[in-house]
């Protein structure tokens, strides 16, 4: 049946897609976003109109299949299946839905991208996570996840030699000074809002070591919603920035010469029921399943840094001495060390314990970069890996002889290395499966060559009016 519109009758549809129709009336919405994130790791989309949400619900928009095939710089890759012929799905998940607090009228989905038919498609990323997590279920085991993102906060000016324009950050505080709590104030006030106007809830926030650099934390979550909130987290901060004439940008190094932006990830393993962190030893260390989790990571951290750190710009930040996890080890709040056992907080013991990701930022495409931390963590438990001793210091004072007997190596120092570590393995690379393996090495591959061909300014800059 339809309406006197010619849309769809909401009665028939599931209760989660009805509850959406009342809020968008509720809330006087003319706009609903329907969201996804590229293998460019861009966030892209199309929207839907009020009066024809109901169809779209069910039926998503149609979307070329070559959109998966484009780089951030917009440069469309030849891959085979995703070329001018044939058609996908935007299919939004209505228990995403949030009113966007800093664009009045407008609201938001994250979506799949489906067939046709409206099963699975093999490039869609949000799948490849879905999977990734019912490998977890399977065992027996649920993730819970949070992406710690940092951001640096300006303005977007002309070059006054001629150049790309820069961004020019909003302030020179010290890192944690009160000063730039002060400088940034307004901005971060309407930000903080409009997180928890969306259910993103706010954990901390101060300004950080590098000129205009901010960093706010949300709650964690299950995997799944994790990776929905760091795509509505990268939505927010840069939607609040323009709606006050400013930018703020999350790429790795978006001023040269300043400090990274990373997208740390911590991460714990925990029951199906969520009511036990499977991660504690219940003497305040690490249990052996959590080891095996580490030491899978650490077993794919070459390959699996073309994912979590997936641009060109990604290694500027990834350097050693910039506490950014250059190094393949692990350490107790060894900062320097690529996973970081966070000790646990008093009184919560056994429920905080996590493990942190630190070669990850926010270039990356957040479903692939986490689901593929689960295959790589629960390959370490299938196979029964140990990570070893961790270690106490910064591994770049050690030599190499020492980093050797530890088993310290640098991680890869480009894009380039780091897709050939990817091709190289082949639980990452099978678990991808052909489509998206395909599809996300040539968008890549061709981002290191456009890159190649540039200076540093066209890089900065592409990276921070992208990301």
């Amino acid at each position: 049946m339809r309406d006197r519109h010619g849309a769809a009758d909401p009665s028939q549809l599931d209760p989660a897609a009805r509850r959406v129709l009342e809020r968008v009336e509720v809330d006087r919405v003319e706009l609903v976003r329907f969201l996804y994130a590229d293998h460019g790791g861009v966030i892209r989309g199309k929207a839907a109109g009020r009066r024809r949400l109901a169809d779209r619900l069910g039926t998503g928009i149609g979307h070329t299949v070559a959109m998966m095939a484009m780089s951030m710089l917009d440069h469309l890759q030849p891959v085979e299946g995703m070329g001018p012929v044939g058609e996908v799905r935007i299919v939004p998940d209505p228990a995403t839905f949030v009113p966007l607090p800093y664009a009045p009228g407008a609201a938001a989905m994250v979506s799949d991208l489906r067939q046709i038919d409206g099963s699975p498609w093999a490039a869609c990323p949000r799948t490849f996570l879905k999977d990734a997590v019912a490998a977890l279920e399977a065992e027996g085991y649920a993730l819970v996840a949070a992406f710690e993102p940092e951001f640096t906060l300006g303005r977007r000016l002309p070059d006054p030699a001629g150049g790309p324009d820069r961004l020019v950050p909003v302030d020179d505080s010290l890192c944690y000074a009160t000063t730039g709590f002060d400088i940034a104030h307004d901005y971060t006030m309407r930000l903080v809002r409009a997180m928890e106007d969306q259910g993103l809830l706010v954990e901390h926030y101060h300004p950080e070591l590098g000129a205009g650099q901010q960093e706010l934390s949300i709650r964690p979550a299950t995997a799944l919603k994790a990776a929905d909130n760091h795509v509505l987290y990268r939505e927010t901060v840069r939607g609040v920035a323009f709606r006050m004439a400013m930018w703020a940008s999350l790429a790795p190094k978006p001023i040269p010469g300043q400090a990274g932006n990373g997208a740390h990830l911590h991460v714990s393993l925990w029951d199906p029921a969520l009511e036990r962190n499977l991660f504690a030893d219940g003497n305040g260390g690490m249990s052996g399943l959590a080891r095996g989790f580490v030491a899978g990571i650490l077993d794919h951290l070459p390959g699996l840094a073309a994912l979590s750190c997936a641009s060109v710009n990604s290694y500027r930040r990834l350097e050693p001495r910039s506490w950014a996890g250059a190094y393949r080890c692990y350490g107790v709040d060894n900062r320097e060390a690529a996973v970081r056992l966070c000790s646990p907080m008093a009184g919560h013991v056994e429920t905080s314990a996590n493990l942190e990701i630190k070669t990850s930022d926010s270039t990356a495409n957040p479903y692939l970069s986490l689901g593929a931390v689960i295959h790589a963590g629960l390959d370490g438990i299938r196979r029964g890996l140990d990570p070893g001793e961790p270690v106490t210091v910064d591994p770049a004072t050690l030599t190499d002889r020492e980093r050797a007997r530890l088993g310290v190596d640098r991680l890869p120092a480009s894009l380039g290395e780091a897709l050939d570590a990817l091709e190289a393995d082949e639980l990452l690379m099978e678990a991808l499966g052909p489509l998206r393996r395909d599809a996300y090495l040539a968008v890549k591959r061709s981002e290191v060559a456009d890159f190649a061909a540039e200076d540093e300014a066209f890089e900065t800059f592409q990276h921070f009016r992208v990301f």
